[in-house]
Parts: C-alpha cells; sequence; structure tokens
C-alpha cells in the first residue's frame, strides 16, 4: 500500500501537482471513511488542486506587484473621508473601470489615504486574477533612466508592462527634467489602451507642466491619461495617517498627557 501510494504521488508530482500530492493521504482516508464515490473522490482531489494553485497565484501576484506595504479597503475608515462614500468605493472595489481600462487619479495632501486606497484596489484586483505593478514616481524614474544597462530595471519594466494595472504613487512629487519626462511619456503611451493606471499626488495635472519642464509632453500624457479617467480629490481637513498612526502610548492619546 506505501509503495503505491509513493507511486501515485510521484505521479501527481510528476503532472506538477505538488499539493495534491503532498494531500493524498488525506484524501484517500477521508475518501474511506465517507464512503465516497469515485466521482466524489475526484471532484475533492480537483477542488483540492485548484484551491492550492489559486492561493499560489494570489502569493504570486502580491510578490510581483512589489507594494511596499499590504493593505485592504475593509482597513480604511472611510466614514473619516468626507469626500469619498462607502458607495463609490464600494463600485471601485467592483472593478469595472479595471475591465473597461479607465484610469483613476487621487489627488490630495501627505496623508490622506491616497496609497492606501490604491494598494487596497490593487488586493482587490489581484484576488481577482489581475495582474498588478505597484512604484513610487521616483522608483519608477530610476528604472526608465537605468534600463539600457540594469538587467533588474529590464526585469521590472517588463512586468509592468505586462500588468493590467499600475499604480504610480506620488506622481509630481519632484520635478522631472525633459529626458525624464520623455521616458515617462513613452512608459504611459505603451500603456495606454492595453492597462489601467492609478496615480496619487498631491498636485492637480494642471501644475504638472510646470514640474515636468516640457508643456507638449505634458499634452501627450494627459491627452492618455484623460482620456478615461475618474478624478477622485480626497478632502484636505485631516491627515489620515496622523489619525491612525501607531503610538508608543498604546490608545492613549498624547493630548491627555
Amino acid at each position: 500500500m506505501t509503495s503505491s501510494l509513493h507511486l501515485l504521488q510521484d505521479q501527481f508530482r510528476h503532472l506538477r501537482m505538488v499539493e495534491t500530492a503532498d494531500e493524498l493521504p488525506v484524501l484517500l482516508r477521508n475518501a474511506e471513511k465517507s464512503s465516497w464515490t469515485y466521482q466524489e473522490f475526484l471532484g475533492e482531489l480537483l477542488m483540492y488542486e485548484m484551491k492550492k494553485r489559486e492561493e499560489k497565484g494570489i502569493q504570486k501576484r502580491l510578490k510581483w506587484a512589489s507594494f511596499p506595504y499590504l493593505k485592504t479597503l475593509d482597513e480604511f475608515h472611510i466614514e473619516e473621508q468626507t469626500s469619498l462614500s462607502t458607495r463609490q468605493i464600494n463600485q471601485l472595489r467592483e472593478l469595472n473601470w479595471l475591465e473597461q481600462q479607465y484610469n483613476l487619479i487621487l489627488l490630495g495632501p501627505p496623508g490622506s489615504g491616497k496609497t492606501h486606497i490604491t494598494i487596497g484596489l490593487g488586493v482587490e484586483a489581484i484576488q481577482k486574477g489581475f495582474k498588478v505593478a505597484f512604484s513610487t514616481m521616483g522608483e519608477l524614474t530610476h528604472l526608465l533612466k537605468t534600463e539600457e544597462y540594469i538587467r533588474k530595471s529590464q526585469m521590472r519594466l517588463k512586468r509592468i508592462k505586462e500588468s493590467d494595472l499600475v499604480i504610480i504613487d506620488d506622481l509630481m512629487y519632484m520635478a522631472m527634467d525633459q529626458r525624464e519626462a520623455n521616458l515617462f511619456f513613452h512608459l504611459i503611451n505603451h500603456l495606454y489602451e492595453r492597462s489601467s493606471i492609478i496615480l496619487t499626488s498631491n498636485k492637480g495635472p494642471e501644475e504638472w507642466g510646470e514640474l515636468m519642464g516640457d508643456q507638449g509632453i505634458t499634452t501627450a500624457i494627459l491627452d492618455r491619461l484623460l482620456h478615461r479617467v475618474e478624478v477622485i480629490q480626497l478632502n484636505e481637513n485631516d491627515s489620515y495617517r496622523i489619525k491612525h498612526r501607531t503610538t508608543i502610548f498604546g490608545k492613549e492619546s498624547v493630548e491627555t498627557q
């Protein structure tokens, strides 16, 4: 029995069903205990394999995305963000905009929750089978400038270009020179009508021309980004990051000391 079980496990591994091979003794015991029919046993076996492949796929896509940290939309305190309703968040998480290749631009001051929302949407997309790539504008600029001679940059940009959703955080945080703006345009041009893009910025599109230093390139970039876009302006009253920071004093507020 043991030798035949090992043979079956080896055959499953040969078919690249490693998870099922490892779980096979348990599945066989459950089948015997519950008197499964052949069809029921095959159904349970295939269900187990599909579940494990889906879990591994999610983990692979999460690693591919390169999020700086993991946050979900359920963790976002929507009641404190007066410029965005629960209904709107739920509409965004349905991802119809992603299927239709719409872009999102989230505007607001530092700490207003822009990055949290974008990562949350990215995680939702990954769980539904989409490929996602996250990068800050500073990191992206470095990748674009070093693509020609650094293999790591080439591989990272290849993943970005193959993604269904590209998230670019802190756009226009710093000024670009003309070469950087030109490289950025070529990336946006490549992604245009191939992928959805989420941008976060503390400056509105009307200010981007000054920071790119080339009005022609800025216009060309905006033309592609704004073709299908939803612009979300987060309120400036409170800092989400300050409100929900971790503190060495536990739950007790510093102001009460």
